[in-house]
């Protein structure tokens, strides 16, 4: 099986489960602490349907007014997936519906969002060659294709992840797939729209595979982030790519107790640790996990089934040290 193919059929799982889950907006975390968190509050502030938008898998941001940005997968005028704004009122805004080539579709990732109120996001598919799209929506709301992915001469192909923007307006992110091995790429946009392949991942036994998790950035322009599968024990990698272009695997998780397969992201603290999610391990479905500077990891706490399981998604970490991840709802 290819690996869009893989991807495709992870998403008809995805859509299957929600006709048993909320396909809501909902406003529900879970600290990973060492005593039981205090149950939080669950709020529906939106429910997606149709024409304004289906399946939001991605995180969401906000702006200093309160205002919240983010992507349906699917849905639209078009049902090609969705750019919204819920205001801090409650209301919906489709700001864009993803169409016919050479836009975009299905947008998986979260937003990135400059100071001029303008978003940034990727699209999965679409575009001039079908590979996927940067995208940018203006504060007006007008969309633009900032670039399209030809998966040829070493271009990615099929980015599902956000993007990080820097002080000079230039775009940092992940492809699954495509570069020199096919393993996926890290990639930088520049403010002009020149896109430039930073790395190509190499894949099992010394390098990782398959990014699909965003990039965190830290002030000397080292860039941060996970593989899926890969790496020394094919379990994923945490990886570092130097403002030089130099790639190095921080961590390779060895299975079982400690998990495996990266799906989710990393937050990064002051001294330098990770802290992220396997997706399997523990007990058999997941772990939040903190990995040293050096590689050296300590697994925090291990998921059993009735407290979440499989998880998908990367961490916030706040001011004292609490690490909080999405836990879905019921009906």
């Amino acid at each position: 099986m290819t690996r869009i193919a893989q991807v495709e059929l992870f998403g008809r799982w995805l859509r299957a489960a929600r006709a048993i889950l909320t396909s809501a907006l909902v406003l529900v975390s879970v600290a990973i602490t060492a005593q039981p968190a205090q149950a939080g509050t669950f709020t529906v502030l939106y429910s997606f349907h149709g024409a304004k938008g289906e399946y939001p898998l991605a995180g969401l941001i906000i702006d200093s007014e309160g205002n919240l940005y983010g992507t349906t997968q699917n849905g639209g005028a078009h049902g090609r997936g969705t750019v919204f704004e819920i205001t801090n009122a409650g209301k919906e805004i489709v700001l864009h519906s993803f169409g016919a080539a050479p836009d975009g579709k299905f947008p998986l990732s979260s937003l990135v969002r400059d100071a001029a109120g303008n978003l940034y996001g990727t699209t999965t598919q679409g575009g001039s060659h079908g590979f996927g799209t940067v995208f940018k929506v203006d504060a007006t709301g007008a969309e633009s294709v900032l670039y399209s992915f030809s998966g040829i001469n070493n271009d990615g192909r099929y980015p599902s992840a956000g993007l990080v923007l820097d002080s000079h307006g230039n775009l940092y992110g992940t492809t699954q797939e495509g570069g020199q091995k096919g393993f996926g790429t890290i990639f930088k946009l520049d403010a002009g729209g020149t896109e430039t392949v930073l790395y190509s991942f190499t894949g099992y036994p010394k390098d990782g595979e398959y990014p699909i998790a965003a990039l965190i950035r830290d002030n000397h322009g080292n860039l941060y982030g996970t593989t899926e599968i890969g790496g020394r024990f094919n379990n994923g990698t945490i990886f570092e790519l130097d403002e030089s272009g130099n790639e190095s695997v921080i961590f390779s998780p060895k299975g079982n107790r400690g998990g495996g397969y990266l799906f989710g992201g990393v937050v990064r603290d002051n001294q330098g640790n990770f802290y992220g999610t396997a997706a399997y391990g523990g007990d058999g479905v997941g772990t939040v996990f903190k990995v040293s500077p050096e590689g050296a990891e300590t697994v925090l706490y291990t998921f059993t089934g009735g407290d979440g399981a499989y998880p998908s998604a990367g961490l916030v970490r706040d001011a004292q040290g609490n690490l909080w991840h999405c836990r879905v709802r019921r009906r």
